[in-house]
């Protein structure tokens, strides 16, 4: 099974879905944060491992103890997602900071930003 092929890209989809749910719901550590997003999944082709791609709103003090969070329950995640998702092997989770939705916060603001002082520069003409 190729990295792309069309039955790893599901399975990547239904592995996201699944784990976004159960982070949401399922995980009752107080270090992981309510604002945490699964932006991403990558099972690898043999499907022994995922790298899970997770957004967190909030300082890098926040979003290190959510790290922690999910690392301690990956055990706890790896049975639920197991129960739910019909796989031959459960892939090992392996969770990676994103932060891209952070970047296109930001870059919306800068944008923001130069149109605002954009109409202001017109309007003094």
């Amino acid at each position: 099974m190729r990295k792309n092929s069309i039955k790893n890209v599901r399975i990547n989809s239904e592995v996201k879905k699944e784990l976004a749910e159960l982070i949401r719901d399922g995980v009752k550590d107080p270090r992981v944060s309510p604002f945490t997003s699964v932006t991403d999944v990558e099972v690898a082709p043999d499907l022994k491992t995922a790298k899970v791609y997770i957004s967190v709103l909030g300082d890098e003090e926040k979003k290190q103890s959510t790290l922690d969070g999910l690392k301690s329950a990956m055990p706890y995640l790896r049975s639920q997602l197991a129960r739910t998702v019909n796989l031959r092997i459960t892939p090992e989770l392996r969770f990676l900071l994103d932060n891209s939705i952070e970047y296109g916060m930001r870059m919306s603001e800068l944008i923001d930003e130069v149109t605002e002082r954009d109409k202001e520069m017109e309007e003094r003409k």
